[in-house]
């Protein structure tokens, strides 16, 4: 499932980030997901459930915003929301010399720090002098 190796390249960067930031956990992470970057939201917030099991992101939420496919026309300047399946026909002038603007971004946005690990994160073992 390509989806699981996206969610895994989000945690994977986002705990790093975490690390290097010296927090202890995240509370939600957010997503820029173009509509033409092949990734099913869904399919990608279970996944994403999955992959942050035992990191420092469990618990964490995912917010997504997806982001439409838009086009440009070289010969005459034209742009258009490119719709799925994607037209990428100038409708203006019949030209296929297109640039793709956005819709395939896949890019994380925000991270929401956390002061504690998450509500399921599995907590430091005491010490036996500590008990």
């Amino acid at each position: 499932m390509h989806e699981m190796s996206v969610a895994l390249s989000v945690v994977d960067q986002v705990e790093r980030a975490a690390q290097a930031r010296g927090v202890p956990g995240v509370r939600q992470v957010r997503l820029e997901i173009g509509e033409l970057a092949g990734v099913v939201p869904d399919a990608l917030g279970f996944c994403f459930g999955l992959a942050c099991a035992g990191t420092v992101l469990e618990g964490a939420e995912l917010t997504t915003r997806s982001v439409p496919g838009r086009a440009s026309c070289a010969p005459c300047g034209r742009t258009w929301d490119t719709g799925m399946p994607p037209d990428m026909v100038c409708a203006g002038c019949g030209a296929g010399a297109t640039e793709l603007l956005a819709g395939r971004e896949l890019r994380i946005t925000e991270v929401h720090w956390a002061d504690r690990p998450g509500p399921t994160a599995h907590p430091r073992a005491p010490h036996p002098e500590e008990l």
